[in-house]
């Protein structure tokens, strides 16, 4: 395991044990991080497919995950814009592979995009853009 990776997921078990209830993460390199989401019973919806605040769910904590990799463990980064476009019908019965990348890493906007996978497949379920605002460095006093 990576020293990026080891402390982002000790960081996000102290800050938010939840987060990781239902994910694994499973890289977190320059700009980037791969996330796999656990799929159950409570993530399919009618059709046998999985629902789309599940994926974007993922596709909100793949990007918070690379943000911590790139500038550090910074709780209070937060999502200002999520965009999600479907593009197939994921299979209920696989896990997600969510793959973020970071477009721009500025002062106070981070963009990025992340490719949502059904395990085993190369084709993309899913396709989200997003921004997050980085919280405004304080001076000492």
């Amino acid at each position: 395991m990576s020293d990026k990776l080891q402390d982002v997921v000790q960081f996000l078990a102290s800050v938010y044990p939840p987060s990781l209830e239902n994910c694994e993460i499973l890289a977190v390199d320059d700009r980037t991080s791969t996330v796999l989401w656990k799929v159950s019973s409570i993530d399919i919806r009618p059709g046998g497919t999985i629902s789309g605040p599940t994926m974007m769910a993922l596709a909100d904590l793949a990007m918070y995950v690379a943000i911590l990799g790139e500038i550090g463990l910074v709780g209070m980064a937060v999502t200002t814009n999520m965009n999600i476009n479907f593009l197939r019908k994921p299979s209920g019965g696989l896990n997600l592979r969510a793959e973020c990348r970071l477009i721009k890493v500025g002062k106070v906007l981070v963009v990025g995009e992340v490719w949502i996978y059904s395990v085993n497949s190369e084709d993309p379920v899913a396709h989200v853009t997003g921004t997050y605002s980085i919280p405004p460095q304080r001076l000492p006093e």
